[in-house]
C-alpha cells in the first residue's frame, strides 16, 4: 500500500501575509485559495518541484500555535543558490551550516515557523 504525504498544515495569524511570503518571496505555487462557506478559507501552495504542498487558512486546522511547526526541511540541489534566491526577495535566512558535507541555512516565516534548504550530496544518497 502506497502512503504519499501531500499536505503539511501550517498555523498562521494573517493568511493574506503567509501567501504573499511563501508565494512572492520562496517562490511557492499557489495552488487553491477558496472560500467553502460558514467563514473558512482553504489555502494551499506547493513548492517548486515537490509533491507535497502546504495549507492553511481559516476555520479548520487542529488549533496548533502558529509558529510552532519546526523544522520543515526543503532539499535543493543547491544550498547557495536557494539561499541567495530568498535573500534577494527579502527572506531572512541564516549563513550555511556545513554538517559534515551535507549544508543547511535556516529560515522562518512571518509567524516563526521553521525552514531549512537542505543540500545533501550525491555520495549520500
Amino acid at each position: 500500500m502506497d502512503m504519499k504525504l501531500e499536505l503539511v498544515p501550517l498555523p498562521v495569524t494573517d493568511v493574506d501575509r503567509s501567501i504573499a511570503f511563501y508565494r512572492d518571496q520562496l517562490g511557492f505555487s499557489l495552488d487553491h485559495d477558496v472560500q467553502p462557506g460558514n467563514g473558512m478559507r482553504v489555502v494551499q501552495l506547493t513548492p517548486p518541484g515537490s509533491a507535497c504542498s502546504i495549507g492553511f487558512g481559516t476555520g479548520w486546522g487542529s488549533g496548533t500555535a502558529p509558529g510552532s511547526v519546526r523544522d520543515l526541511h526543503l532539499v535543493v540541489d543547491s544550498v547557495e543558490e536557494a539561499r541567495q534566491l530568498v535573500l534577494a526577495r527579502g527572506v531572512e535566512i541564516s549563513e550555511i551550516s556545513d554538517m559534515g558535507g551535507v549544508k543547511y541555512a535556516f529560515f522562518a516565516d512571518p509567524d516563526g515557523n521553521t525552514w531549512e534548504f537542505q543540500e545533501i550530496p550525491a555520495h549520500f544518497r
